[in-house]
């Protein structure tokens, strides 16, 4: 980034009035609502209050000189200015936190340690035995890892506090990384599959697609959870009326499979998590391959350079299959 384009991001002259300076904090209130698409939601996930929210948006687009937000659609999106802002608005802050890591590293014992960030769901059924895996190529390295829920990964990655994101992905889940800043590395390729108790003839208490009479009973994902999204959106695109009565919500895999191992409905879990129970036959498919959900399992990071450590634990991943994001 050139010195002349920093000066003109710190001091733009306004010939009718002197202009209020630019808040970094206001490019992570306009890419927390470019992920939300909604004022409420990001208010929320910033800590603060809906009005003032409003009013940091405003004056990041008095700043800019242009409307970056469609609000007469719902959910608001995009316009042209706030696409081509929007790239902008990444990189600033990307370098941003990449200056800052790199200043906290001089001298920092933490230098060694891989930092990750995973969902619940990955970090509790997924990270250890992975990481065991790859450490078996190399030798045992210093780790960190945090569990938050899928949007909050993002976030960490695009602050610079993680090195690493582990997520699952898939068309249906937005991921809001640029392929031009970001790249990820296929690690596994999964399925979500519909599960649910067996009966004492073994066969599933609940059968897809369910019927008027007798809905199947349906173990959700909370709206927050980036796996639910991909299922709902398998629900809502099956070309065939599906009778699913809702009676339990959790944005985590680790609850829902538990809740049906009790009989209380269908959940799509992660196949890896679960071939154990299949195995037994202490859970069963709900419904054959047509309800299954091609899903794969990803390690993604900044194109940035990454501490040496880091660059060794990427070089050892085996599959090489960039994700795109654009």
């Amino acid at each position: 980034m050139s010195d002349v384009w920093w000066t003109g991001w710190r001091s733009r002259p306004n010939t009718e009035k002197e202009q209020s300076p630019m808040e970094s904090r206001w490019l992570e209130d306009f890419l927390s609502l470019v992920d939300t698409r909604n004022f409420s939601r990001s208010a929320e996930a910033r800590y603060t209050t809906q009005p003032a929210f409003s009013r940091r948006i405003k004056s990041l687009e008095e700043w800019v000189g242009a409307q970056l937000f469609n609000r007469a659609t719902q959910p608001i999106s995009l316009t042209p200015s706030g696409e081509r802002f929007r790239q902008v608005a990444e990189d600033v802050l990307r370098r941003l936190y990449q200056g800052r890591e790199d200043s906290r590293r001089i001298g920092d014992a933490s230098l060694h340690t891989i930092r990750f960030s995973a969902t619940h769901s990955l970090s509790l059924n997924f990270f250890p035995g992975w990481l065991r895996k790859i450490e078996t190529k190399s030798h045992t390295f210093n780790t960190r890892l945090d569990t938050v829920q899928f949007k909050e990964c993002i976030q960490m990655l695009l602050r610079g506090d993680c090195h690493f994101v582990l997520s699952y992905t898939h068309s249906a889940i937005p991921m809001n990384l640029s392929s031009d800043n970001f790249v990820g590395k296929v690690v596994l390729r999964d399925r979500l599959v519909p599960v649910t108790l067996p009966d004492s003839s073994g066969q599933p208490i609940d059968r897809l697609p369910g019927t008027e009479d007798e809905p199947v009973h349906y173990l959700a994902y909370s709206e927050t959870s980036a796996i639910g999204q991909v299922v709902e959106q398998l629900i809502a695109n099956m070309g065939e009326p599906v009778h699913l009565n809702r009676v339990f919500v959790s944005h985590m895999a680790a609850v829902l499979k538990p809740m049906s191992s009790e009989g209380r409905g269908t959940a799509w879990l992660p196949e890896s998590h679960i071939q154990t129970d299949l195995a037994e036959g202490s859970l069963v498919l709900a419904g054959d391959e047509k309800w299954f959900i091609p899903i794969d399992i990803r390690l993604i990071r900044s194109k940035d350079p990454l501490p040496l450590t880091s660059e060794e634990f990427w070089s050892l991943i085996e599959t090489d299959e960039d994700s795109d994001w654009g």
